[in-house]
């Protein structure tokens, strides 16, 4: 069996499966195996960036040089050695016993492969950074949930009851998701909060409007220490502290 054709293992490269005969052919030959490899390593590269966020462009030239080298011509035989000065005597006859001469055409077959494998795998680059580029577009940013709650009513809410949800996302960015069920939606408004342990510090994440609302972790702020998340009811009276009149409470817990 012959080379398999370059186009033929780009298309393999980016995902397509081999045929049996293909397979026992890239097992048994160096050459495809070699390219084959190559144009794989290339792709894999070309998908490790789907997680590198928005991708640059490559300029238009950038092809354009591709193309231009793919395409230019291989000199011909007769242009590789200058012309022979005029008057010059011929050059003389090779010995009967010499060698024969190489014959050119095994190498002017590898140039020509090696013109086509260096477009298969400018195809198959400018394939990999057009799948990259539209997974970029459309994905949603990948995020991972690190933590959890479940927040339990105090006294003075009987019924009320509620869940908490840290999410970190591909930034590094950390949001408290808060969602509170069944309480007395009392004058005033509802604030959530994170508290040590201890007590003796908190932060204030901001107020919740509704049962539901998604707010952002400080990035100084280790929640391994301000471990429990609080929403109280708060009074218009303009004091930014704790109230002291907790809804609902609960230590997170780490996944």
């Amino acid at each position: 069996m012959s080379h398999l054709d370059p186009e033929r293992l780009a298309l393999v490269a980016v995902g397509e499966p081999l045929t049996g005969a293909e397979q026992e052919h890239v097992a048994t030959c160096d050459v495809c195996s070699i390219e084959l490899a190559e144009l794989e390593h290339t792709v894999a590269v070309g998908r490790s960036t789907m997680t590198l966020g928005e991708l640059e462009t490559p300029p238009e030239r950038v092809w354009d040089r591709i193309l231009d080298e793919v395409r230019s011509p291989q000199p011909a035989a007769s242009e590789v050695g200058a012309p022979a000065p005029a008057g010059s005597p011929p050059p003389s006859a090779a010995p009967a016993d010499a060698p024969p001469v190489a014959d050119e055409q095994p190498k002017r077959r590898g140039g020509l492969r090696g013109g086509r494998m260096l477009f298969a795998l400018a195809a198959s680059i400018a394939a990999v950074l057009a799948i990259v580029g539209i997974w970029s577009f459309v994905r949603a940013p990948q995020s991972v949930e690190i933590a959890s709650a479940t927040l339990a009513a105090f006294p003075d809410h009987p019924g009320a009851a509620g869940t908490a949800q840290v999410i970190e996302l591909s930034d590094g960015e950390r949001t408290l998701t808060v969602n509170v069920e069944d309480f007395d939606e009392s004058d005033g408004f509802r604030e959530v909060w994170l508290i040590t342990a201890d007590a003796s510090a908190l932060v204030s994440l901001g107020e919740l409007d509704g049962k539901k609302g998604t707010f952002v972790v400080p990035a100084d702020v280790d929640l391994r220490e301000y471990v429990l998340v609080d929403v109280s009811q708060e009074p218009l009276d303009g004091d930014p502290t704790h109230s002291g009149d907790s809804i609902v409470r609960g230590p997170l817990e780490f996944s």
